[in-house]
């Protein structure tokens, strides 16, 4: 694995079907646009079937996914907002439209089936941002493990180099002061 995939999984090991792949992928494509090295770097992967796992990329697509499932919900309500005028016009006209009641119940149904497919995607990029929710909460996890990790180590190492110069102005012999070098790479 390259270093560019070790901070990274396959998309195709997320558990997603192949529709929400294709709706991930095209949000890591939407954001390699974005002018940040994170950016670029997630759209990178993304071309090769990957997801980053470094808490700016996720926190970006989050903020992605939510533009989309606000503009899916915007969607839904105008063509709601549609059907709720069909309905009432249908009703308002209903003795005089019989000539084109087909072509008005086919709109109808185009309108409804549109409703189906945004809820659909909808309930898809939810699922994919859940899952990227999740890694970002175990990559700034990680982040702060290794924070908290890298101040214990020097915190040790501070400590190791003061006692080994205690020991060397005790007149402990080099063996000991060298084999405390080892111990500070």
């Amino acid at each position: 694995m390259s270093s560019t995939h070790a901070n990274a999984v396959p998309d195709t090991a997320l558990g997603l079907t192949s529709e929400e792949i294709q709706l991930l992928r095209q949000g890591q494509a939407a954001l390699g646009g974005g002018g940040s090295n994170s950016s670029r770097a997630a759209s990178r992967a993304s071309s090769q079937g990957w997801l980053m796992l470094d808490s700016s990329s996720l926190v970006a697509l989050g903020r992605y996914f939510d533009r989309v499932m606000g503009q899916i919900e915007q969607q839904v309500n105008y063509l709601s907002e549609q059907s709720a005028m069909f309905t009432t016009a249908q009703y308002d006209r209903a003795g005089n439209l019989i000539e084109v009641a087909d072509s008005e119940i086919q709109r109808f149904h185009d309108i409804l089936r549109q409703i189906d497919e945004l809820e659909l995607d909808f309930d898809r990029i939810r699922h994919i941002k859940e899952i990227v929710r999740g890694y970002r909460q175990r990559v700034e996890s990680m982040e702060r493990d290794l924070e908290h990790s890298s101040s214990t180590t020097s915190s040790r190492h501070r400590e190791g180099h003061h006692h080994s110069s205690s020991s060397h102005r005790h007149g402990h012999s080099s063996h000991k002061h060298s084999s405390s070098h080892k111990h500070r790479h």
